[in-house]
C-alpha cells in the first residue's frame, strides 16, 4: 500500500516499515471517507492501545497541575477512554450531543484554509493514526493524541466550541495569503499554545501544550508576554522547538472575550487597516 502522506527522514518512524505499512492503512480510512457517512472504526492494536494509556495518563496528571479550569471541565464532560485508542465515532457522538461539534477523518494533513473553513461548520478534521511507539511523548505532527487530547476536550466546552467556530468563519473573511497569515499566527499563539493567569499561576488552554507532555514540562520557562492579539498576528513560530514566547491573558474569560471579538470582525480589510506590520518579529524575539 503506497502512503499517501510520505514521512520526513526525521521522523520517528521513518526507518520502521511496519509502522509506515500501518500508517498508510489507517491513512486510507480517513481518505475513503465521505461527510455525512458514519465514521469507520479503526482496529488499532495493542501498541498503539500502549501509546494511548501511557500518554493519557502522564497528560492527565500534568492536566490537574497545569491545565486551566475550563480545560479540565471539559475534560470531565467528554470522558475519553484511558486504556484504548478512542475511535472518532464514539466522540463524534459525544461532542454532537455536547457542543453539536462533529468531527471528521482525513487521512493527514489537509490545507490549511480546509482545516480552518470546516470550523465554520462546527467540524473538526482529525486524522486517526497513533505516533510512534518508540517516543509516545513526542510527534512531529498532529496525530490522534493531539487531536482527541488536545483539541476535542476543548470542544467538550460550550465557549470553546463557539470560539472554534467563530475562528473558522474569521478565515473564510480572510480571502488574502497574507490575511490568512496573520490570523493562522494568533489561532497558533491561542488556541494551540494559549495560557491565560488563574490561581495565582499561569494555566494552559491552548491544545498544543495540552497534548504535549514536553510542552507542559517546559512551558513555565517561555517567556511570557503580554496579551495583545496583534503582536501576536506579526510574530513568526517554530514549530520544531519548544515554543519560547507565549501570551499570557487575565483570565480565561479575557481571551475568549477578546479573541471572539477579533474573529467576528476579521477581515481582509480589517487586517488592512488595523494589523499590517511592515515585518515579521521573529519567533523568540
Amino acid at each position: 500500500m503506497s502512503e499517501l502522506h510520505p514521512l520526513p527522514e526525521d521522523h520517528p518512524g521513518a526507518s520502521d516499515p511496519r509502522y509506515r505499512r500501518r500508517r498508510a492503512a489507517i491513512a486510507a480510512v480517513g481518505a475513503a471517507y465521505r461527510p455525512g457517512d458514519p465514521i469507520p472504526d479503526v482496529a488499532y492494536t495493542p501498541e498503539e492501545d500502549e501509546v494511548w494509556r501511557i500518554v493519557s495518563g502522564e497528560l492527565a496528571a500534568e492536566h490537574r497541575q497545569h491545565a486551566c479550569a475550563e480545560y479540565l471541565r471539559a475534560a470531565e464532560r467528554l470522558v475519553l477512554p484511558t486504556r484504548r485508542v478512542p475511535q472518532l465515532r464514539e466522540v463524534n457522538e459525544r461532542l454532537g450531543g455536547l457542543t453539536g461539534f462533529t468531527i471528521e477523518p482525513v487521512p493527514g494533513l489537509v490545507p490549511t484554509r480546509v482545516f480552518y473553513g470546516a470550523l465554520a461548520r462546527r467540524t473538526f478534521l482529525s486524522t486517526q493514526y497513533v505516533r510512534h511507539h518508540s517516543v509516545p511523548y513526542y510527534t512531529p505532527e498532529p496525530d490522534l493524541i493531539h487531536e482527541i487530547i488536545g483539541h476535542a476536550n476543548m470542544l467538550a466546552s460550550d465557549d470553546l466550541a463557539d470560539l472554534y467556530e467563530a475562528a473558522g468563519r474569521a478565515s473564510l473573511r480572510a480571502t488574502t495569503d497574507e490575511a490568512l497569515e496573520f490570523f493562522s499566527r494568533v489561532f497558533w499563539f491561542t488556541i494551540e499554545f494559549g495560557v491565560v493567569r488563574e490561581d495565582g499561576g499561569v494555566k494552559a488552554y491552548g491544545a498544543g501544550l495540552l497534548s504535549s507532555f514536553g510542552e507542559l514540562q517546559h512551558f513555565a520557562t517561555a517567556d511570557l508576554c503580554a496579551w495583545d492579539i496583534g503582536e501576536m498576528g506579526r510574530r513568526s513560530y517554530d514549530i520544531t522547538r519548544y515554543q519560547p514566547v507565549l501570551y499570557a491573558a487575565d483570565g480565561l474569560g479575557q481571551a475568549v472575550a477578546d479573541l471572539r471579538a477579533f474573529f467576528d470582525g476579521y477581515s481582509d480589510a480589517r487586517f488592512a487597516d488595523h494589523f499590517r506590520a511592515t515585518r515579521s518579529e521573529p519567533a523568540g524575539g
